[in-house]
């Protein structure tokens, strides 16, 4: 499957370089025309992670700057990457590995605002692997197991492997399957996966069925860098104005998520299918306006180590 995807990654590549100036956007925007409506499809992630633009569509922090946001769910960001170059989206969420992993390529895309960040404790965390058997103890055990994983070869299994790695163990051991969030307690539960690495709501929902955790987000840096928000070259050539925008949108939304913790749970429960009272136990992540270079360089640098990346990426081209 993640052949598939490069493969897919670098067709786009050539694809968007030949549709450059041909449109292909939903987008109806024009700057010279204050008050047009720009109406724009979003590749989101059902998890909550994204709780910020679901609030900023509720708040009116996008219609307020002449955007109709339609918010489109796929199960990981690797696959959004290639919706938002083809034109299928505007712009698309995604883990900062597979964005990093796609610019390494040369895949024409750029980031417009930051989407999350771990909690900077590695014991309370938002995301962290769950594991079922009382035999396994700590990260070094995951050597010789199977992890599920949403998508391969993305912050996921980047972040598995160093989990491993600081606790003696070796990362190369570690086997990852591929399997929706939401199907992965039921994989652990029948033992078809020693562990899983899930983030809010699902870490909440196995929690409580008594599993524990070896492992999070925060171990590979307190303040990682989660996510992004990103668009297309073509976009940005297309129309800079809207881009600035959804910038602009995204950051007073962040803002406003971070400050009203009860908003995001109560949002999570419109979007996915978890209920209030497992919403109202969750561990939230950081909304921060701000990207975490550090951490970009950190993950860059377990990406090369781990054959992802030849080179560090260059996220000067990729960050705004």
């Amino acid at each position: 499957m993640p052949r598939k995807r490069l493969a897919s990654l670098i067709t786009i590549v050539a694809l968007a370089a030949a549709t450059a100036g041909c449109g292909g956007s939903n987008s109806s925007s024009d700057p010279g025309k204050p008050g047009t409506v720009d109406k724009i499809k979003v590749g989101v992630i059902p998890i909550v992670d994204v709780a910020p633009i679901y609030i900023g569509k509720e708040q009116g922090f996008f219609a307020k700057r002449n955007i109709d946001l339609t918010l489109e769910q796929a199960q990981g960001g690797a696959a959004i990457v290639p919706s938002v170059v083809s034109g299928q989206y505007q712009f698309g969420f995604s883990n900062v590995v597979s964005l990093m992993l796609a610019q390494s390529k040369n895949v024409p895309i750029k980031v417009v605002a930051n989407g999350n960040n771990a909690t900077g404790d590695p014991k309370k965390d938002f995301g962290m692997v769950v594991v079922k058997d009382p035999a396994i103890k700590s990260g070094k055990d995951l050597a010789g197991k199977t992890v599920a994983t949403n998508t391969l070869k993305n912050i996921v299994d980047t972040t598995v492997k160093q989990i491993v790695r600081k606790d003696g163990g070796d990362p190369a051991q570690v086997k990852f399957v591929e399997l929706g969030f939401p199907d992965m307690a039921a994989a652990l539960d029948a033992g078809r996966v020693q562990a899983i690495f899930v983030v809010e709501p699902f870490l909440s929902s196995a929690l409580a069925k008594g599993w524990h955790t070896v492992g999070s987000f925060a171990d590979v840096q307190p303040n990682l860098t989660i996510s992004s928000y990103f668009t297309s070259q073509q976009e940005i050539a297309k129309d800079a104005d809207l881009v600035s925008r959804f910038g602009e949108a995204m950051k007073e939304s962040l803002s406003y998520a971070d400050a009203h913790p009860d908003a995001v749970r109560q949002i999570v429960t419109t979007y996915t299918t978890i209920k209030s009272d497992v919403a109202a136990k969750m561990t939230l992540p950081k909304y921060s306006t701000d990207i975490d270079k550090a951490s970009l360089d950190k993950l860059s640098s377990l990406m090369v180590g781990d054959g992802l990346l030849k080179q560090p990426a260059d996220t000067a081209k990729l960050l705004p």
